[in-house]
């Protein structure tokens, strides 16, 4: 499989769903429009043989306009060739549909996603925290704390380079 075809083909069917291309990394590396990710996902396991989900996982950057993302990595076992699918969406509305109807086993991954960086999943079967205390209100892995404690007095910066 070259990735030149499986690009126009991707191209060719989702036209202005592809956002950007990244072939200078060790693996092909599409962006795409949050909306599309499920059609595209379902095209390259149906259409492309990409039906091992390697990883799902969740990206905060809070600098963008769109800070939160999900990368999916795909990996098409008889012609050995994998995959990296990125979308992002925003902090004040992040849904981006569920894959669990077409892996299994998106499904812990996504809760872990959901639990970490509060990208709500629709249309996923049970979507609760899997790895952090349910009251917990805030979501850890977002890039919206402080390193430090500012407050703290038992620290001396002599032993950190200050």
């Amino acid at each position: 499989m070259e990735y030149t075809i499986l690009l126009q083909e991707l191209k060719n069917k989702f036209e202005d769903k592809i956002l950007s291309v990244d072939e200078s990394a060790d693996i092909f590396t599409l962006t795409v429009s949050s909306e599309a990710i499920k059609p595209i996902i379902s095209y390259l396991k149906e259409q492309q043989s990409f039906i091992y989900l390697t990883d799902l996982c969740g990206i905060h950057y809070p600098e963008q306009e769109k800070e939160l993302g999900v990368i999916y990595h795909l990996h098409n076992l008889v012609a050995n060739k994998r995959i990296r699918l990125k979308t992002f969406v925003s902090k004040a509305h992040p849904q981006i549909d569920s894959i669990v109807s077409l892996f299994s086993g998106a499904n812990w991954m996504e809760r872990e996603t959901f639990d970490f960086y509060g990208v709500d999943f629709v249309g996923h079967p049970n979507l609760i925290r899997i790895l952090n205390v349910e009251y917990m209100d805030y979501h850890p892995m977002r890039k919206e704390y402080p390193l430090e404690d500012a407050t703290r007095l038992d620290k001396d910066d002599r032993f950190f380079g200050r």
